[in-house]
């Protein structure tokens, strides 16, 4: 395993578990989430210096470690929406209410790129872009405070 993915693996699972520890079944899911997408987090850090440990944090939530229906029939695993300028593929589901339209891809990798653009180009997440790509804590904080990150 080169330094770089242990590095990003480290980050990701002190993000989950630094907290409070879940059941060991639990954290198994989590583990295999972030080894399974943890190259794919990594390509789009170095493409649009989003830190991966963020990415793969986001995705465990929205997509409850790859389990949730819209990741496993979409490939959704952010629980991006169509939004009005969509014009790829979508599923209905239901989040807030019923029937509600979210992007649907054919590879997890596109939800991933498309994530990471939804963050590049939105004027309210520029600050993140001025934090080192090594300050996930930033990272977190500022996704918190503008809404995107998981609230339980």
């Amino acid at each position: 395993m080169n330094l770089q993915r242990f590095s990003v693996l480290t980050f990701a699972v002190f993000f989950f578990f630094s907290s409070d520890l879940q059941a060991q079944k639990k954290s198994e899911k989590f583990v295999k989430y972030i080894e399974t997408y943890c190259d794919i987090a990594v390509e789009q850090m170095k493409l649009h210096k989003i830190p991966a440990s963020i990415t793969l944090a986001q995705g465990i939530l929205e997509s409850a470690g790859g389990e949730s229906e819209l990741a496993q029939k979409s490939r959704n695993h952010f629980g991006i929406k169509c939004g009005g300028d969509w014009t790829g593929p979508s599923v209905t589901h239901y989040d807030d209410g019923r029937n509600e339209c979210f992007r649907s891809y054919k590879k997890v990798s596109e939800s991933y790129e498309d994530h990471s653009l939804f963050l590049v180009n939105r004027a309210w997440y520029a600050p993140l872009f001025e934090l080192p790509i090594t300050d996930y804590e930033g990272w977190a904080n500022g996704l918190k405070k503008s809404g995107l990150c998981y609230r339980p």
